[in-house]
This record gives C-alpha cells, sequence and structure tokens, in this order.
C-alpha cells in the first residue's frame, strides 16, 4: 500500500521562488545548494550558501545571520532544524539542517534568511516577512514527502541504509535493496525488511591515488569471489560490465551501483567536487581510505588553502559506521592531523615502521600496515598476519613507484576492514598490473622495441612529481617527455606543474599545443612558458621539440626510442590515439 498524495513535482519546486539578493560588493551571494549527506561541515541533510565577504568582519556577518534564520525557522515550525557556518578567507558559509523530503525547500530557507541579513547589513529596508514565509510554506507543502520521512525513520531504526534522489528512494545495497519512485513509497509495514541489508562499502578519497586505490581494491574483492563494484572519475563498473562511462566520483554514481542487485562488495571513489557540492552518498560505510592530501583544484566552495582541503576530504569519516575503520597514511601530515580528531578505529599505513603512528599503533594493538625492506607488513593488533613483498606486486615496479606502494598499502587496510581473507588481498594485488585494461591512465607502462613508456593523466604538481620520481629511478639511456598545459592554468601554475615533470632530468622535452584547451590564451603561449621552466629548472639543458598536439608528440617519441630508452607521456588529451598509436607499435 502507498500513501495517497498529489506526485511531487521537482521541476516546478526547483522553479517556485526567486529570492532577490540585495546587490553589494561587499556581500556577494556566491552559491547556494542543497547537502544530500556527510560533508565538510558535519554529517547531516540541509542546505547551505556561501557569500563572498569584503568590508565586514566575517564574524560578525555570521552573527547578524543567525537571527534571521532562527525568526525564519521558528515563523516555518521547524523547530528541529540546526544550524551552523564557516568562516573561509574570503567569505562565509552558512548552514541549516532539515529533512530529507525538504531539500529543495531548504534552499530557498535559507537564501531568504540571508536575503533578510544582507539588507540588514547594508541598512535597507526588507520587504514584508509574513509574505515570504507564506512563500515558503507553498513550497514545502509542495515537496513535503510524508511517506519518505517515515521510510527513514523505520530504516534508520533497523541499521538499514536508505538512498534518495529526485526520481528514486532505496533501502539497503546491492541484493540486499529494494527501489521505489518517490511518488509510491510502500507503508513501513509492507516493505521486505527481512530481506534488506547493507553491503560492505568503502569510501575511496585524497588527492592522488583515489583511482588506484579503488581498482586495486576492487580487485581484491573479485579475487575473494565477490561481484565487486567501483565508482570512479572514469566511470561505474560492475565486475567486468561498464555500468556506465564519465565522472561518476560523487552520489549519482554510487547510487547508481548500490542499487545494482547483482552487487556484493563496493568501493567508491569521493571527489572534492562531490563532496563540496552534495555531500557523500550514504551514512553507513564500513571503511575510508584517505590516500594523501595535496593543493590541487583550490579557490572553489571556500576551500582556498590545502589546509581546508584536507577538512573537506575528511568527510568520508563522519560517513564510516562506527564499529566500522578509517584506513590513513601516516606519512601524510595533514592526513594524520585531521585523523586524530575522529573517534573512530583507524589502520594507518607508513613506509617505515618507524613511523610514529604505526610504532605507537603496534604498542596500543591496532591494525596497521608498513613498509619493511620491501615487504609490505598487516598487523592485525596481536600479530603480523600478513607479509608481500612488493616485488610480486606489478604495479610497484619492484619498490620504484613508492605511490604505488602506499595504494596497495590502503587496499590491504580496506580489505582487511571489509573482512577479506589474505589470500583474496595476495591474489588481488600480484594479479593486477599497470596496464590500461586494469588501471586506464595511471601509470600505464609499455614495451616499445626496448624502451619503456609510461603513459599518466597526471595533472596535479603532487601527481606529476610522483611520476617524475617514478622515472628518476629507473635506469635509462636516454629518456623523454611529453607535456602539455591546458590554458586555464596561471603562469605560475605551469611552471609549477612543468618542475615537478622535469625532475627526472629528461634529454629532449616534447612540448604539445592543445588548441582545444586554450582556455582564453593564444596559441604557441603556454608552450613557451612550459619551455622557459624546462630550461630553468633542467641543468642539462634538454633538446626542445614543439609539436600541434599530444598524438604527433608520441608519434614524434616513438620513432626516437631506442631499447634501454624510458618516456614519460603525460596525456591530457587525444588519450585514445595516444593509446592506439602506442599500442600499434607494441604489436
Amino acid at each position: 500500500m502507498t500513501i495517497d498524495r498529489e506526485p511531487i513535482d521537482i521541476e516546478k519546486i526547483q522553479d517556485y521562488l526567486t529570492i532577490p539578493m540585495p546587490a553589494s560588493d561587499q556581500l556577494v551571494f556566491d552559491d547556494s545548494r542543497r547537502i544530500t549527506g556527510p560533508g565538510m561541515l558535519w554529517d547531516k541533510h540541509g542546505a547551505l550558501v556561501d557569500i563572498l565577504v569584503d568590508g565586514y568582519d566575517k564574524a560578525e556577518v555570521v552573527s547578524a545571520w543567525l537571527p534571521e534564520i532562527k525568526r525564519v525557522l521558528t515563523a516555518l515550525g521547524w523547530t528541529d532544524s540546526q544550524t551552523t557556518s564557516r568562516i573561509f578567507e574570503n567569505g562565509v558559509t552558512l548552514a541549516i539542517s532539515a529533512p530529507v523530503d525538504l531539500l529543495y525547500s531548504a534552499v530557498f530557507v535559507i537564501e531568504t534568511s540571508w536575503h533578510l541579513t544582507a539588507l540588514k547589513l547594508l541598512d535597507q529596508p526588507a520587504n514584508d516577512f509574513d509574505e515570504w514565509i507564506a512563500s515558503l510554506k507553498e513550497v514545502i507543502a509542495l515537496e513535503q514527502n510524508p511517506a519518505l520521512i517515515a521510510l527513514q525513520k523505520a530504516a534508520d531504526s533497523k541499521g538499514i541504509d536508505i538512498l534518495s534522489d529526485d526520481d528514486f528512494v532505496s533501502l539497503g545495497h546491492g541484493g540486499g535493496s529494494a527501489l521505489w519512485s518517490i511518488n509510491e513509497i510502500p507503508d513501513t509495514t509492507d516493505i521486505p525488511w527481512d530481506r534488506l541489508h547493507n553491503l560492505p562499502v568503502a569510501l575511496i578519497t585524497g588527492t592522488n591515488g583515489k583511482s588506484t586505490s579503488v581498482r586495486l581494491a576492487t580487485a581484491i574483492g573479485e579475487a575473494a569471489g565477490l561481484v565487486s563494484g567501483s565508482t570512479s572519475t572514469d566511470f561505474v563498473k560492475l565486475g567486468d560490465e561498464i555500468l556506465d562511462y564519465g565522472d561518476y566520483s560523487g552520489p549519482g554514481g554510487a547510487r547508481m551501483l548500490l542499487r545494482d542487485q547483482r552487487l556484493e562488495i563496493a568501493f567508491l571513489e569521493c571527489a572534492r567536487g562531490g563532496i563540496l557540492r552534495r555531500g557523500l552518498p550514504l551514512f553507513q560505510a564500513r571503511a575510508a581510505l584517505v590516500t594523501n592530501i595535496a593543493a590541487d583544484h583550490l579557490g572553489q566552495y571556500g576551500v582556498n588553502t590545502i589546509e581546508a582541503l584536507a577538512e573537506a576530504k575528511f568527510a568520508v569519516a563522519r560517513a564510516v559506521a562506527q564499529d566500522g575503520v578509517l584506513v590513513l597514511n601516516a606519512d601524510d601530515p595533514l592526513v594524520v592531523a585531521n585523523g586524530k580528531t575522529f573517534d573512530k578505529t583507524k589502520c594507518w599505513f607508513a613506509l617505515s615502521p618507524r613511523n610514529e603512528n604505526i610504532i605507537n599503533a603496534t604498542a596500543a594493538g591496532a591494525p596497521c600496515c608498513w613498509l619493511d625492506e620491501n615487504v609490505i607488513q598487516y598487523f592485525d593488533g596481536t600479530d603480523i598476519i600478513l607479509s608481500l613483498d612488493v616485488d610480486q606486486i606489478p604495479v610497484a615496479m619492484g619498490g620504484a613507484a613508492k605511490f604505488n606502494i602506499q595504494n596497495a598499502m590502503g587496499a590491504i587496510g580496506l580489505a582487511k576492514a571489509m573482512k577479506l581473507d589474505n589470500r583474496a588481498i595476495v591474489d588481488g594485488l600480484t594479479r593486477f598490473t599497470a596496464s590500461p585494461d586494469d588501471n586506464p591512465g595511471r601509470c600505464n607502462e609499455f614495451n616499445v622495441n626496448g624502451a619503456r613508456i609510461f603513459v599518466d593523466f597526471a595533472h596535479n604538481p603532487h601527481a606529476i612529481e610522483a611520476m617524475s620520481q617514478l622515472l628518476g629511478n629507473l635506469p635509462a639511456k636516454r629518456k623523454f617527455l611529453l607535456i602539455s598545459h591546458a590554458g586555464d592554468r596561471s603562469d605560475k601554475e605551469v611552471a609549477g606543474l612543468t618542475k615537478g615533470a622535469v625532475g627526472f632530468a629528461p634529454d629532449t622535452v616534447v612540448i604539445a599545443e592543445l588548441a582545444d584547451y586554450l582556455r582564453g590564451r593564444e596559441l604557441g603561449e603556454v608552450p613557451a612558458l612550459i619551455e622557459q621552466e624546462c630550461l630553468a629548472s633542467n641543468p642539462t639543458r634538454p633538446s626542445i621539440i614543439h609539436v600541434a598536439s599530444p598524438s604527433l608528440g608520441v608519434e614524434h617519441i616513438l620513432e626516437q626510442a631506442r631499447p634501454g630508452d624510458i618516456a614519460l607521456v603525460l596525456a591530457l588529451s587525444d588519450r585514445d590515439k595516444v593509446f592506439e598509436l602506442i599500442k600499434s607499435a607494441t604489436a
């Protein structure tokens, strides 16, 4: 039996109100959005606004907002709604919690409160308050869904995850899930509760290594004989099937995967953008992994510093069940600093047994993982129960790829948190390769007539520097680099990225133009900046070659490469063509 009511028309609700924002260069309304899961600020559903502030004390702006939002919430009868805020370098974020069935309305509510606050701060007259409240009550009446609230309360009482969006709501995960239209939710007494359950789900975040860690962990799940699924910036995958291509590192990809009845275990990549725009997809993960924190995509959603980025990434900790496990990189200072603030079981991993967090974990009888004399050791709190030589892990490249050793240890931590056995861990890690089939675009290695060609989609300083360090650890007769950058990078960013790339002292640098990514630049402008930095950063004064596209650059390298040479191809575009050319050369 379903609860009778008029169908909810989301398109009508989205456009129902327009809240005017007072014109001011000092109080700029930047963005508003629904938050559907745990996020940077807290672990609640709700809505928030970002306000850019200049010339006002930001704490005073928050103080001015609090009575206005309280006045609005009281008038609406939202007595359970909570508020929070965050002050950042050039503004403030203001947030309210709200019932899961009223998130669009919550956006209108918080926008109204800011409208009133801005008028007060600017000493401008306000419109009739009662008219605003009447309009808000109208949209609330259109959106409210008592059946969804009843379903959520029942699911929470039974510890079963609930996933909802504009069109559907589901309970449980994979084979233990059930799905209904948002307008056809049955009475809770008609729900088949006995067959609903959660699956082992892991959340993976960080600046670099997310996709590789997801794929390594998924390979372990598959080796355990489970139907394993993953989401990433590349696709949603279930077993050997790609469900869809695209950036699915947010809640949408997670819902697509977790609602598939075939799924038995899941590994979800959680990127910064998805966390800040909507929050995390679920509230009850078995484990979460934070790979590292490095500067990338700063200056959006009030995240202007690497410290703020770390706070955003650690939203995953809020979604870990109380008996779950946080798997954390003990070699990363920001991961360590943030990880210690969460009262959850932690599994630290490090490249040395002498790491302070590893020493403390073993003394305290806590799980941890470390590298010792080229052997990965996993300690379960009592004994070392797993030892694996990195020479057996293809992506570790004999120990030269330190970042992939870290990714492997993170995957081990997740696997143990999700109760997977040692045999599956060893089988998964030793069978997973650096090929485009297993790990597309991440440190893919090809042998072309005795030359080693590495292709990577690295696009931030941390990732590019890691790849450069890897090649610097490999023997080579001659070294080649193919590099390009999009035009929306600043001159300083172009220089920094290039400096990291040439760290392995290439003999020849092939600089490719990205004609489709000029983004306001002139042809040749970015390549000239790259050349300037190449010559300044590399004392060996490499030979510089300019080409019109990455694929033409690859053709040049393939023509020149000889046995014993190595090449790093940083492919930011022409990716399919780049792989096609290299694969043809290996045939």
